[in-house]
């Protein structure tokens, strides 16, 4: 089932005004409600990159960074710092 750009394009904006409502009445750090609306943004625009590849051969210039991928490079970089040069 193929969806319609433009529909997944108005979902996807609808995603970044709830987003916007939800960071703008931010309760403090952890805040439910704007996690929920940053992941329906990513998932949203998921649907609409797919949607616009499926219908048109083309992408956007973005992309949604997994938490595994943040993991992994926030690891990398914990190793980098705890490594020491040694010159003899």
């Amino acid at each position: 089932m193929s969806i319609d750009p433009r529909v997944a394009l108005e979902s996807l904006t609808s995603a970044l005004e709830e987003h916007l409502i939800a960071a703008s009445n931010r309760r403090g750090d952890g805040d439910p409600a704007v996690e929920a609306a940053f992941f329906a943004v990513a998932d949203a625009f998921e649907v609409y990159e797919d949607a616009l590849y499926e219908a048109y051969s083309e992408v956007t210039p973005l992309q949604v960074f997994d938490d595994d991928e943040d993991d992994e490079e926030e690891s990398s970089i914990d190793d980098d710092e705890d490594l020491e040069i040694v010159e003899e």
